[in-house]
């Protein structure tokens, strides 16, 4: 049955069904749909017209059909051009009627269930009031010249009827004077105020508790168990599988690896060895962990990420991965934040390349930087010399080799550090 148009909550218009198959079974499936159709035909006073009426319903004839509280309205199609105006007229019940039928639905949770499932249950229409007609309850009245009750119009429509009762019986609540959503807030209301008056009339259960001179007293408490031993190392995390649209596997292998070690850490320790990184700081921490070197295929989308969240360019964080590389946290600082270093050791190192045989190195801050500007030294904060390179003539430094605590160490391996150019 296609859905109803709903002009309000007491009006509802049903398209007109199809013609039946032939030798199709009778017209109502459900026990209320079939006493509906019980009533039509016990109250009839001509079988053959209301033989007529089957006919006409089975072949499609009965138009749109509009319900309204105590009302069925159509246009049938018979034999003449013109469709008749047809009625079947139920009587409504009254506001004392709809107290009892709301107090006996409200009364037992599975009425309003079976309601909201589109079943109508034996006790609720047929108790204290009675929702379905009797053989003389419907009154059909019918445009037709035929004087007979009913015509074989008004057959086609009950008929029609009680195929909508089948599939839903506000159907029949509504030819009663009531609709859906009135009859379900009504519903709600009362299911909620037994609920209400079923809680204040159950006696409060006693509450659980000790006495406070019991819980004050002084006791000994036992002690606690040893603590669980450290494990030796994290374990492993899991293998991600890939799949089209999802994250990188090895990112999330990458990540999880972090976590684990990180709480290793703190477990073993007491102590958060990341905790005071900044987001910065921490991106190139993540990204130095990454085998490989430079910005490969498969490291390229992760530098994007992270230097995007940090606000930086990907080649600043891959400068900052080899500075990271190079000396971890001190190695990061020493290529981002020159300083001042105190006399002594910065003094010292300029002797000790001349001792080498290598030029003289310019000086700023805490810096040394090879007459060609292609070696440079930096003093980090923590008595390391670290050391860079650039292409001659340029002023893009990257570092390069192993900190050293002799700045002729540091140079170890960098190519034409040494020779005097």
């Amino acid at each position: 049955m296609a859905a109803p148009s709903r002009d309000g909550d007491h009006r509802r218009t049903f398209p007109a069904f199809p013609a039946r198959e032939p030798g199709a079974d009778g017209f109502a499936e459900t026990w209320w749909g079939n006493a509906w159709v019980s009533a039509l035909e016990e109250g009839a006073l001509d079988p053959k017209r209301l033989a007529r009426g089957r006919g006409y319903a089975d072949g499609g004839n009965v138009d749109a059909i509009t319900v309204t509280p105590g009302l069925v309205l159509a246009y049938v199609k018979g034999s003449r051009p013109r469709p008749y105006r047809v009625q079947v007229r139920l009587r409504t019940l009254d506001d004392a009627d709809w107290e009892r039928f709301l107090d006996a639905a409200a009364e037992r949770p599975g009425h309003i269930a079976a309601l909201l499932d589109k079943q109508m249950p034996h006790s609720l229409a047929e108790g204290g009031v009675r929702l379905l007609p009797g053989p003389r309850d419907l009154d059909p009245r019918c445009s037709c010249p035929d004087s007979g009750h009913p015509c074989k119009h008004a057959a086609a429509l009950c008929y029609q009827t009680a195929r909508l009762l089948d599939a839903d019986p506000f159907v029949l609540l509504l030819l009663r004077g009531r609709g859906e959503r009135e009859l379900l807030d009504a519903l709600s209301r009362r299911s909620a105020a037994r609920a209400a008056r079923a809680a204040q009339d159950k006696e409060p259960a006693p509450l659980p508790g000790v006495r406070a001179t019991d819980a004050l007293a002084a006791r000994r408490l036992p002690p606690l168990p040893a603590p669980l031993p450290v494990p030796a190392h994290p374990e492993q995390p899991p293998v991600y599988p890939a799949g089209p649209g999802g994250p990188d596997p090895f990112a999330l292998d990458q990540l999880a690896t972090d976590a684990a070690a990180r709480a290793h850490a703190l477990l073993s320790t007491g102590r958060d060895p990341l905790a005071d990184l900044t987001l910065w700081q921490d991106a190139v921490r993540l990204a130095a962990a990454r085998p490989g070197s430079g910005l490969t295929a498969g490291t390229r989308a992760l530098y994007a990420s992270l230097s995007s969240a940090a606000g930086r360019t990907p080649a600043e964080l891959a400068r900052a991965v080899a500075a990271w590389r190079q000396g971890g946290l001190e190695g990061l600082a020493v290529l981002e934040e020159p300083w001042d270093p105190p006399a002594g050791r910065f003094d010292r190192a300029r002797p000790l390349l001349l001792a080498a045989d290598l030029p003289p190195f310019r000086p700023w801050r805490n810096r040394l930087t090879h007459p060609r500007g292609h070696v440079q030294l930096r003093l980090g904060r923590d008595g390391l010399w670290y050391a860079y390179e650039s292409e001659p003539g340029r002023d893009d430094w990257w570092p390069r080799g192993t900190p050293d605590i002799d700045p002729v160490g540091a140079l170890t391996g960098l190519g034409g550090a040494t020779a005097d150019e």
